[in-house]
């Protein structure tokens, strides 16, 4: 069982139809200000959906922006990534961080919301950029017709070098990976993580740790999280599903482990489950589900309640209570470094046995090593989830 730090900005939600709009922007005054604006519906489901929104500067460059737009049918931003986001009444500011201000010639600057909305959703028809309203050229011109599109290609993220603050994390595609420490506080060592770069989908990655202190105490969990994690970073996740869906949340991951000696840990992946579709950074969840792939004189929460085979293999099966939320671990019999499994069946294990229910919503799957004590790698060859 692991409580992670609390890091939160996005919302997610069910995958939907794709809606984009393109418009562009005109020219002000003495520099010349022109863009285009990719506003895509990346997912939609009753009451709330998630957008994506993509500027390229066709003009001058700019030191910093703003983007505005007005919506016809009453929709309203919840939460934002990657840019400040106000809403007053029908109009919608977004505003740069302070690390994405600097668009040149030709760049881009990408930012994400999640909103709500009632009776329709239509695509804004009209964006402005510091002002000046977009036109798609260097030229003035009306506001063309919002057209389907289909988005740019996932492009390659280039490989990263070992970072080793706790502060440290790592966006690759829908998937970010914290270097979290949660429970490394009187304990002493330290955890590094990496990316080998990648399509985004799936990733490659690995970390390094040495911990000494309690063996009976997670110190830390550097894992590749796709969706919920005390609040929404990263979009089109294909979360949240509901249990009762009985949707496809297939997984592959291969990985090596290297032991510098003996160790207390494991290799698994952590789903959180939660009594609604969008939770936010305060509400807890009611259920966590772990899958051990390996271990090394480690053991899960709770209590031994028996054994069950799913995909073919032999699962020890757990049952426990931390305090504000209940676990469940399978831990397989005998270690693997690779597996390839449906989320889905074992969440239908945990239903079927009437420990959690059905109308709960599977909102986030993580991955990596929890790590008691010891000192080694691990490094993941492929790891890639997809939510059917």
């Amino acid at each position: 069982m692991v409580k992670r730090t609390r890091l939160a900005l996005l919302a997610a939600a069910v995958a939907s139809t794709v809606v984009t709009a393109v418009v562009g922007v005109a020219v002000a005054h003495a520099a010349t200000v022109a863009c285009a604006v990719r506003y895509t519906v990346s997912a939609q489901w009753s009451g709330g959906f998630t957008a994506d929104v993509t500027i390229t500067n066709l003009g001058d460059p700019v030191p910093s922006w703003r983007l505005t737009w007005a919506y016809a049918a009453g929709q309203r931003v919840t939460q934002a990534w990657n840019a400040t986001v106000t809403q007053d009444l029908t109009q919608v500011t977004a505003a740069n961080m302070s690390y994405n201000g600097a668009i040149g010639l030709n760049g881009t600057a990408n930012f994400g919301f999640s909103g709500s909305w009632s009776g329709s959703n239509p695509v804004p028809t009209a964006f402005a950029l510091n002002g000046v309203t977009c036109t798609g050229s260097g030229n003035p011109g009306p506001t063309p017709t919002p057209t389907r599109t289909t988005p740019p290609p996932v492009p390659d993220y280039p490989p990263t070098g070992r970072l080793c603050d706790s502060d440290d994390s790592i966006e690759i595609g829908k998937y970010w990976i914290p270097n979290n420490q949660w429970g490394a506080t009187g304990a002493t060592g330290s955890q590094c993580i990496w990316s080998n770069g990648g399509p985004g989908n799936p990733i490659y990655w690995g970390t390094s740790y040495t911990w000494s202190g309690d063996p009976s105490s997670v110190k830390s969990y550097a894992a590749a999280i796709l969706g919920w994690h005390w609040g929404w970073r990263r979009p089109n996740t294909g979360l949240p599903v509901q249990l009762s869906a009985n949707r496809d949340v297939t997984t592959n991951w291969r990985f090596n482990v290297t032991a510098n000696g003996a160790s207390n840990m494991n290799v698994a992946y952590d789903m959180w489950f939660h009594p609604m579709a969008n939770p936010g950074s305060a509400d807890q969840p009611t259920d966590e589900l772990m899958i051990w792939l390996y271990r090394s004189n480690a053991s899960p929460a709770g209590s031994r309640q028996g054994t069950v085979t799913i995909a073919g293999t032999t699962w020890e099966v757990w049952r426990g209570y931390v305090g504000t939320w209940n676990v469940y671990s399978y831990v397989r019999t005998s270690n693997t470094t690779s597996a390839t499994l449906n989320i889905r069946d074992f969440t239908n294990d945990v239903v079927s046995r009437g420990w959690m229910s059905s109308s709960n919503y599977l909102t986030s799957v993580q991955a990596g090593p929890e790590i008691f004590t010891g000192s080694g790698e691990v490094n993941t060859t492929l790891y890639q989830v997809t939510v059917g």
